[in-house]
């Protein structure tokens, strides 16, 4: 174990280097649009608890495509975090740190990554047993300079961060060279709009050009 995190899904993170960040409105357009991202090399979701229909993609997707890499986002309570490791996820992530929402993650086994911007988010998450954090909202926050700056005391303790807020495929090389960063959150690849026009097309070409980044990058 890293952190929270398995051994195995913690360097699959790293190596896939991109997770999708979804809203789904639609319950079917799940399979859709997880079928899209792994057409063009994307095995890596993070599903918002932001919709009414978001549990169920989750179970679906969980039960029709086994190969897809589910992460939950938006777990704000204690309760949410049973209700995803039942439902078939991977991971969960929130946007802060809730040390009651990490705690009851790491009471019942569900590999988490809590949402970190400051430095004392940061330290809480370490005392909480957490090695892989989100750092979120990345650019608004400072982007790269900013999370060079608040990694630098904690890089010994082996913490590493999942950058997600107004990353995109021009900044994306540069958030992957850095030490710290274990993989990228990308709205991008598959937004809202994309999902609501049903342009599946469009999403597997945004998947694929990430999935190009990462392979320069990483191999």
């Amino acid at each position: 174990m890293i952190g929270l995190f398995p051994d195995e899904l913690y360097a699959h993170l790293h190596q896939s280097g991109v997770i999708a960040v979804l809203m789904i409105d639609d319950l079917a357009d799940a399979l859709p649009v997880a079928r899209a991202l792994l057409a063009g090399g994307v095995d890596g979701i993070e599903l918002t608890l932001r919709t009414s229909v978001a549990m169920e993609a989750l179970r679906v997707i969980h039960a029709e495509l086994p190969e897809m890499v589910i992460g939950v986002g938006t777990i704000l309570t204690p309760p949410q975090v049973h209700e995803v490791k039942e439902a078939g996820a991977s991971f969960g992530v929130a946007p802060g740190m809730n040390p009651r929402v990490v705690a009851e993650a790491a009471r019942i086994g569900l590999p988490f990554a809590p949402g970190v911007c400051t430095p004392t988010d940061i330290e809480l998450a370490v005392e909480q047993g957490c090695r892989l954090m989100k750092f979120f909202p990345s650019e608004p926050c400072g982007g790269l300079p900013y999370l060079r700056t608040i990694a630098a005391p904690f890089a010994h303790l082996g913490v590493k961060y999942i950058p997600l807020g107004g990353v995109s495929a021009a900044n994306a090389q540069a958030y992957l060279q850095e030490p710290s960063v274990q993989a990228l959150g990308g709205s991008w690849l598959a937004p809202r709009e994309l999902i609501v026009k049903k342009d599946w097309v469009a999403i597997t070409a945004n998947a694929r050009e990430a999935s190009d980044i990462v392979r320069k990058v990483r191999g």
